[in-house]
């Protein structure tokens, strides 16, 4: 795992393009502390910090193919390597290191682009083409690894992180209106948009080419469902055995490293399933993490210790107060460089510093189950809505909503008059491609009503869901409801919120690797083929994963509720002992300076939770939400970038 950067054609003024590329990585040396490498080439310059996790010995980067035309910088791993090594030999390709990265290039110089349909693996990939010189970049098919990338008038910059891109003296820091419009409705932007100015990402499954005819962008991969006539029927069992194979090979491939690697239990199905996979693969001492909470209300310890139990682990355990988040909460949004609607990122944050700090860099974890095997209660929210919607005036049917959110207080004791009010946005339009999630982001944009005046007018033709219909597949009305509201969620909310502020970020911020079995292409591919009561069983979720793991989890896992994991809020930035930042951030002074926020309405918020009473979920996502956006500005506007290149570690550079 590492962080890449690099620059074409970009003037360096008084400086050389060696010392450019070096202060982009230098900012980023947390995604790779252990080896820095560096190539200067003619109007080009890449590099990239390692954090040595296979061919420790000999991977340094950046590394090129025979001829010597095609160099690479590379962070993620491609975990079938073995296998691709062994085809390369087999075609007469002679390998002077054991590193994917290698197997990266060669694979390259053979296929073109259409290495990447072979790869299985999360990754960012940087190849120059010397005798072209163009540029290749590439990124996995959902997003798993981030790169960001600045183009004006013929220059052209990427990084792992934005702050990266920030250390350069032609690249302006302004927040964009719009993205902040995006993210409090979406809870995200519309790649490829970043909250700031002429900052973009390369969206997930796709690749570019960079050059001085310009630049062209390609998708090589699509999240695809098959049209409701042609779902293929499958009897239980087999499918069972077939999904049973594919995870476990998924988990197996996850498991190839030169050094320990771990895994996170969070007391759900999902951790539990792939630690299960581990267990029976791999049955020598496994260490496992969880983290767990002060407030009883979010706090799953329970659960986590019984599964270690269960899988006789190597546990260690730790608990998150609210004034911990509150004080790793700065933290945070520089590691994400977004605004954020939750806590919940910092304590992935702290609990990737624990794993850290017993020297792992690596760990499995259980994301994509959810959003593949139907796991979300927005999934059965969707259902039980167009439900009632055949019905509107039934008593009984809003009954069924009051169900499914046990875990939030507002929920409790709900009357058929509120829950029309609460869940009624939108019912009847039942085939507008976006019905899922027309209620999330309606109550979502709520949040906007904080902006001032002059941020509203300024956004005020810009509407985040309209941005989402042109971008839908051509046949996306033919699927069925179901995988239409699994598209939604793991091409939006997925790639970039959970992969990224509550994935990516918060672990490479410590310097450790996630994992993630069940967003291998095969697990998905083969999940969206799945008939939908297969995922969503009635109102039972993840249908195929309970019976697959039946027998081999403990069974009160098995068995127990769904549960979204959540953080506080509230309580972390006004109860006793908060920190003074956050009543300098929400100052009227500060509010004013930076110009999203009334700063009257701002303090009304601040006012109600203080008093802590009738604080809804709207109320609580604006104020993460709030204070997020001005820690963004804080640390990425009115901040100066720090020049942290003197601490890179074994500098090694290549010119050509």
């Amino acid at each position: 795992m590492c962080g890449i950067a690099g620059i074409y054609n970009y003037p360096c003024a008084d400086r050389s393009s060696e010392d450019v590329v070096k202060r982009m990585l230098g900012i980023i040396r947390h995604r790779g502390p252990d080896e820095t490498g560096i190539l200067c080439g003619d109007g080009f310059a890449s590099g990239s910090v390692r954090l040595s996790i296979i061919d420790i010995s000999s991977g340094q980067q950046p590394i090129s193919d025979e001829s010597g035309n095609y160099w690479v910088v590379f962070n993620g791993e491609i975990f079938n390597y073995i296998e691709l090594r062994q085809e390369l030999i087999a075609r007469g390709v002679k390998l002077h290191t054991q590193s994917d990265t290698e197997v990266v290039v060669q694979m390259y110089a053979l296929y073109g682009p259409a290495c990447l349909s072979r790869f299985n693996g999360q990754f960012a990939i940087c190849i120059w083409d010397r005798q072209k010189r163009e540029i290749f970049i590439a990124r996995d098919r959902v997003g798993i690894r981030p790169v960001f990338y600045w183009n004006e008038g013929g220059r052209f910059a990427f990084c792992s992180e934005i702050k990266g891109l920030f250390t350069l003296d032609k690249v302006k820091r302004e927040l964009r209106p719009e993205s902040l419009a995006e993210v409090f409705t979406l809870w995200t932007t519309v790649s490829p948009n970043t909250p700031f100015k002429n900052i973009y990402e390369l969206p997930p499954a796709h690749y570019m080419k960079v050059s001085d005819a310009g630049i062209q962008i390609q998708r090589f991969w699509s999240l695809e469902y098959p049209e409701e006539q042609d779902v293929r029927p499958r009897k239980l069992n087999d499918a069972i055995e077939e999904f049973t194979a594919l995870l476990k090979d998924a988990v197996r491939i996850r498991l190839r490293a030169d050094v320990p690697v771990a895994a996170y239990l969070s007391g759900g199905l999902d951790s539990s399933a792939t630690t299960a996979f581990i267990h029976e693969l791999e049955p020598s001492v496994l260490n496992t993490f969880s983290i767990g909470f002060s407030d009883a209300e979010f706090d799953e310890t329970a659960y986590q210790l019984e599964a270690a139990k269960y899988f006789n682990t190597n546990h260690t355990a730790f608990s998150c107060t609210s004034a911990e988040i509150a004080e790793n909460f700065p933290q945070t949004i520089w590691h994400s460089e977004f605004p954020i609607l939750r806590t919940s990122p910092t304590p992935m944050l702290l609990l990737s510093r624990r794993v850290r700090e017993q020297n792992i860099k690596v760990v499995v974890t259980g994301e994509g189950a959810d959003e593949f095997l139907g796991g979300y209660n927005i999934f059965k929210e969707a259902k039980i809505r167009r439900f009632w919607a055949k019905d509107p005036k039934s008593k009984y049917r809003p009954l069924l909503l009051s169900k499914l959110y046990p875990y939030l207080k507002m929920m409790h004791g709900l009357n058929n008059s509120a829950l029309k009010m609460f869940f009624g946005y939108k019912l009847s339009e039942t085939e507008d491609p976006l019905y899922s999630h027309l209620l999330r982001w309606h109550n979502t944009s709520r949040i906007r009503s904080f902006f001032t005046e002059d941020f509203r007018n300024s956004v005020a033709s810009h509407d985040p869901v309209a941005e989402i219909y042109p971008s839908l597949p051509s046949n996306f009305m033919k699927w069925s409801e179901l995988s239409r509201s699994q598209y939604l969620e793991a091409s939006i909310f997925m790639s970039n919120y959970l992969l990224s502020s509550q994935g990516d970020r918060v672990a490479m911020g410590n310097s450790v690797e996630g994992r993630y079995p069940f967003l291998d292409y095969r697990v998905i591919e083969f999940s969206a083929s799945l008939p939908d009561n297969f995922r969503l069983n009635g109102l039972d979720e993840k249908y195929l994963l309970k019976k697959a793991m039946a027998g081999k989890i403990p069974e009160s896992i098995l068995k127990r509720p769904k549960q979204a994991y959540r953080a506080p809020i509230a309580r972390s930035f006004f109860g006793t002992g908060a920190p003074d930042y956050v009543k300098d951030i929400l100052s009227s002074d500060a509010l004013n300076s930076v110009g999203c926020f009334d700063a009257n309405r701002v303090e009304a918020l601040v006012s109600k939770m203080h008093a802590g009473q009738n604080i809804s979920e709207v109320d609580q996502m604006a104020v993460a939400g709030i204070l997020s956006t001005q820690l963004l500005h804080e640390k990425f506007i009115r901040s100066a970038m720090p020049d942290e290149s003197s601490f890179l570690a074994n500098i090694r550079v290549v010119n050509i």
